[in-house]
């Protein structure tokens, strides 16, 4: 068979050309008009350079009785992305193309054009960053193969054993539904849109199957999965915002678990005092103060960067630099629950100490936590369970871990702070407390039966727990060796400046994948 090359690339034009318009002037129109962009606009936006794999994949389009009535471009994009000069590999559904719906015939098992993404990331090592706005599903894929079929785990397989190699990040913007949703939380770090919506049935479904007519914000809207579920980490303004976000998470990160973090400019002094501190933490030991603004205050200027800051609230987790080293930072919020640490905070935590262990950013642990929160709906939340979950996760951790005890310190929550049978370093401000339980609760358990019998009960009570407070003497913890070292709060940078530039060499003969099967579960 012969061919002449100016029909060949006339006809090569004109399918690229076809697979550009996606689903057509209409569809996009209609997308832009719902302040949303198609995936080829998302990828402008987020990649330096961009080589596209699978341009000219596409599927039959048929009617209601199966016949084919034409072609359409693929619903998906992907391919070979730079972004910042780092290569990452980088898809996304389109939702302008039947709704974002996978393309089943491309071969399912392997997870279509996804698959290959996925693949990427995998054999070159390299993250992925991946756009989502799908249905996951479509009843019109029986068409395709000539059958139906069932949702294989192995689809998922690839999806799961990236989670111990390279950093998955995920955007949802727009609507991620059914295995679209599934594989947005997948990932390390997730963000989703202001208006956009995840859930694993929409709101057609919810009705055929229960009967029940809902709104889909209401059923799975932004601020639900990332104030209330906690499925997806940050909210963003929109699509920019998010992209940021994106590329922001991404430089705290190594391109996967055999390499550590790129170190970040060394511009702000090491040995910088953090003159802040004293006045954001108050003398009187009752009130609450911001836990973010103290970790800024240690950290390289400007690089704080906090995860899930709307869900869990009673723990602070954020990705900043100290020196430039990254560092992932957790500490307990007194402004929530006076910092007691619940079963959302709990779980929050462990996804965030294992999303540290398993890419080698060194732990520091601001602690002012009054103990596991108590009461009806805490139980009922599985607090002890989540919470001894946060400390096994400390415990397994295969990064140094810095603590820095800023106030209180009680109960078994405070195992979740350091792991003193490691090589950790507990550093100690002189504003600390700590013991067993709280003073307050501690008081009212144990003479109880005096209180009661007191003249003046409240009087009687706040006597003890002055009394107990004043022997409560940290300075006989530091003498005894029970903690590493007490500081000036000024002096914290520096000192954990050190002892991180310390520990980079027995840092680099550790990388790789942990030695369980998985890092980090969704």
């Amino acid at each position: 068979m012969s061919f002449n090359w100016q029909d060949s690339l006339a006809e090569l034009g004109r399918r690229q050309a076809a697979a550009q318009r996606l689903g057509g002037p209409e569809r996009v129109a209609r997308q832009h008009a719902q302040g949303r962009l198609t995936i080829r606009e998302r990828i402008d936006m987020i990649a330096d350079h961009f080589t596209e794999v699978g341009e000219l994949a596409g599927f039959p389009v048929r009617d209601s009785s199966g016949k084919q009535i034409g072609t359409s471009a693929s619903s998906y994009v992907c391919g070979l992305g730079e972004i910042d000069g780092r290569p990452v590999a980088l898809g996304g559904e389109d939702f302008t193309v039947r709704a974002g719906a996978p393309q089943t015939y491309l071969d399912r098992y392997k997870g279509g054009m996804g698959g290959f993404i996925e693949d990427l990331a995998h054999e070159y090592r390299i993250p992925a960053v991946l756009f989502m706005e799908g249905i996951g599903g479509d009843v019109s894929a029986q068409d395709e193969v000539g059958h139906s079929y069932l949702v294989s785990s192995m689809s998922w397989k690839r999806s799961i054993g990236l989670l111990n190699e390279v950093p998955v990040l995920v955007a949802v913007l727009g609507a991620a539904a059914g295995g679209t949703a599934g594989r947005a939380v997948l990932s390390h770090f997730s963000v989703i849109s202001q208006g956009s919506v995840l859930f694993a049935g929409g709101p057609p479904v919810v009705r055929r199957a229960l009967g029940q007519e809902v709104d889909k914000h209401q059923l799975g809207g932004a601020k639900v999965h990332t104030s209330e579920s906690g499925a997806i980490d940050n909210l963003a303004r929109d699509e920019a915002d998010a992209i940021d976000q994106i590329k922001r998470v991404l430089s705290y990160l190594p391109q996967n678990v055999w390499e550590l973090p790129p170190r970040g400019p060394q511009s702000d002094p090491a040995d910088r005092l953090c003159e802040r501190v004293m006045s954001l933490v108050p003398e009187n030991r009752r009130r609450g103060y911001r836990m973010a603004a103290v970790m800024a205050d240690v950290v390289d200027a400007e690089s704080l960067f906090e995860i899930g800051p709307d869900w869990g609230k009673a723990v602070v987790t954020a990705f900043a630099r100290i020196d430039g080293i990254p560092v992932g930072l957790i500490g307990n919020n007194p402004m929530h629950m006076a910092g007691a640490l619940d079963a959302a905070a709990a779980e929050k935590q462990v996804r965030f100490t294992d999303l540290c262990s398993t890419f080698h950013l060194p732990i520091i642990n601001f602690v002012d936590v009054p103990g596991f929160m108590v009461g009806p709906a805490a139980e009922r939340a599985n607090v002890v369970r989540w919470g001894m979950r946060a400390i096994q996760s400390l415990v397994e951790a295969d990064v140094p871990i810095v603590t820095i005890h800023v106030r209180k310190a009680y109960g078994m929550a405070v195992s979740a702070t350091s792991d003193p049978d490691a090589l950790g370093l507990r550093i100690a401000w002189p504003s600390v407390e700590w013991g067993d339980m709280p003073i307050e609760g501690g008081v009212e358990a144990g003479f109880r039966s005096e209180i009661e019998k007191a003249t003046d009960p409240d009087a009687f009570r706040r006597e003890i727990e002055e009394r107990m407070l004043r022997e409560a003497n940290p300075w006989k913890t530091v003498e005894a060796f029970g903690v590493e070292m007490m500081i000036d709060p000024r002096q914290t940078r520096r000192v954990v400046a050190r002892f991180l530039n310390a520990s980079l060499h027995a840092m680099r003969t550790k990388i790789g994948p942990r030695a369980k099967p998985w890092a980090i579960r969704p």
